[in-house]
């Protein structure tokens, strides 16, 4: 015995969920509206509404309810279906506006989008109306997720700005409260030397010159962190010269550049928008390394600036030992040091102070 059956193959397949939708209709005629919930229930939704015809009673609605959706017609008698859009804005809600009219023209139906209608449905092409829907929940929930992202960016870049402020001020007491402790190890230490100098063999002696460097090169550490902490701290710009800046560097480092016969060569350097103290600081720890870092012949430095775009490009190269490939973006790490101690003097905290100056003036520095 074999039985069949007949399947309507569109019955079998499972009903699409409703999509659950609050609208409130601002509508003169309720037979209109009537007929504007029927196709949208006919399109997926699963619709609770309001109907409201004057705009005292839009205004209540909205302060008791917040719709998914407006859908207003354009023509309501005492009012018209725009002005809704301005009490919207009045109010401050986001909540997409569609007009829904018997007969719009072209160029006021183009005017109403420009002025910030959603879109428009004419009453006799009602079937459009879920799809527009649809497409304005999705445009909002789109301005919800940017306007949460923006939202939660700015609270991480308070945060960050905050823990900045933070450290800056940890540094700058830590070390400034290191500084009595390290000058009275040095001094003692040095005292106990020179009292006992006498009555002290060569291993004592030995220990004792070890304590005074130490509590030296420490307070030199703690001096350059000083400064690291210092960088942006109530700093103000103005429209500073290069050509002055220069100047007062070449200034700042006579000794150096007669001691090693240093040559510092530059092209006509522009104006810029900058702190002055910190570009000087800037072009000092640049041009300080590159008479440091020196090979055999003496030291010649180039400064230069090209303009790109609106940017100042500024380089000083030089014709020192130069710097390995794979240390281009270590050496802006403070305290990060290349070299020892007895080969080249420093802590690491030169570059890693260029680099704080230039990205706090909105910049980047890199090696080449």
């Amino acid at each position: 015995m074999s039985q069949a059956a007949i399947i309507d193959p569109l019955a079998a397949q499972p009903t699409e969920a409703k999509v659950r939708l609050s609208a409130l209709l601002v509508e003169d005629n309720l037979a209109d509206a009537e007929l504007v919930l029927r196709e949208l229930r006919r399109g997926g939704f699963e619709v609770s509404s309001d109907v409201v015809q004057t705009a005292d009673e839009f205004r209540r609605k909205l302060h008791a309810t917040t719709p998914d959706v407006v859908l207003a017609d354009y023509n309501l008698g005492s009012w018209r279906g725009m002005e809704a859009l301005v009490i919207l804005r009045t109010e401050g809600r986001d909540i997409p506006l569609i007009l829904v009219s018997g007969a719009l023209g072209d160029v006021t139906a183009v005017e109403c989008i420009k002025q910030g209608a959603t879109d428009y449905v004419l009453k006799d092409s009602l079937t459009r109306l879920p799809i527009s829907i649809r497409r304005a929940l999705e445009e909002r929930s789109l301005r919800d997720r940017q306007r949460q992202a923006a939202a939660e960016l700015a609270r991480k870049a308070e945060e960050l700005a905050r823990s900045n402020r933070d450290l800056e001020q940890f540094a700058y007491v830590a070390s400034h409260d290191l500084q009595e402790p390290l000058r009275m190890v040095a001094a003692y230490t040095q005292l106990l030397g020179e009292r006992y100098a006498g009555t002290l063999d060569e291993n004592a002696k030995k220990y004792i010159n070890y304590a005074m460097e130490g509590a030296l090169r420490m307070q030199t550490l703690v001096q350059d962190l000083l400064t690291f902490s210092r960088v942006g701290r109530n700093r103000e710009r103005a429209e500073i010269a290069c050509e002055d800046v220069l100047r007062e560097t070449l200034l700042n480092l006579h000794a150096a550049l007669e001691e090693s016969g240093a040559v510092v060569h530059h092209d006509g350097l522009p104006t810029v928008s900058a702190d002055r103290s910190q570009l000087v600081q800037l072009f000092q720890n640049l041009i300080g390394n590159a008479i440091k870092f020196r090979g055999d012949k003496a030291p010649i430095i180039n400064v230069s600036a090209e303009k790109i775009s609106a940017e100042w490009a500024f380089s000083v190269s030089d014709n020192g030992i130069g710097i390995a490939d794979e240390y281009d973006e270590s050496i802006f790490v403070i305290f990060q040091r290349l070299h020892t101690r007895a080969e080249y003097p420093g802590n690491g905290v030169g570059l890693a102070i260029c680099k704080k100056i230039v990205e706090q003036h909105g910049g980047r520095i890199w090696v080449e």
